[in-house]
């Protein structure tokens, strides 16, 4: 039964069993199964790489990675983008055996150059930070740090989800000051399909 024809009551629906992601693209159930599952997946975190070998590996798993990244806001008195540093490389997803996709989803912010400073962040997915701004395969969010420059903070925020492989990258840029780091660990979901 689809429910685009179904005449049924909500209890009808309720008491209809769904076949979640084996089911219809865009069907009620497809995206209730995919929310269902993002919000109750495992997560992977990763910092920077201990070899990296660019443009195929920028970062490693916590545990092994023991170092956030580091991106830094541009120069020029009040402020600009700073330079686009990648984040993830060509073989650092999937962490786990069997997954096609990911989306990036959160940053635990572990040290700032710049103490209760607006930092605008960008996290982009192509062949460059620059591709990613031309494509519009980016998210973008304000981060302000606190008073102390150790305060560390998570921020959680949206991507589309991007195929294993993909490539990451971030900048940001700290509003007034000339230059500010943040320094970071990033954690994704991953999905089979």
């Amino acid at each position: 039964m689809s429910y685009r024809s179904c005449n049924c009551s909500v209890s009808e629906i309720d008491s209809v069993a769904t076949l979640g992601l084996a089911g219809v693209d865009d069907s009620l159930s497809y995206r209730i199964a995919e929310v269902e599952r993002h919000l109750h997946s495992n997560e992977s975190w990763y910092g920077i790489a201990v070899a990296p070998a660019l443009p195929a590996h920028a970062a490693d798993r916590i545990g092994t990675a023991v170092a956030g990244l580091i991106m830094d806001g541009g120069a020029g008195g009040g402020g600009s983008w700073g330079t686009w540093i990648q984040v993830l490389g060509s073989t650092d997803t999937p962490a786990r055996a069997g997954m096609a996709s990911y989306d990036l989803h959160r940053l635990f912010i572990t040290g700032v150059e710049r103490a209760a400073t607006v930092h605008f962040i960008q996290i982009g997915f192509g062949a460059s930070g620059a591709a990613a701004l031309a494509a519009g395969t980016y998210t973008e969010f304000v981060y302000r740090s606190g008073a102390a420059v150790s305060r560390e903070a998570p921020v959680d925020f949206q991507t589309r989800r991007h195929t294993s492989g993909t490539l990451a990258w971030a900048r940001c840029w700290a509003v007034g000051a000339d230059t500010g780091t943040l320094t970071f660990y990033l954690g994704l979901h991953e999905y089979e399909g």
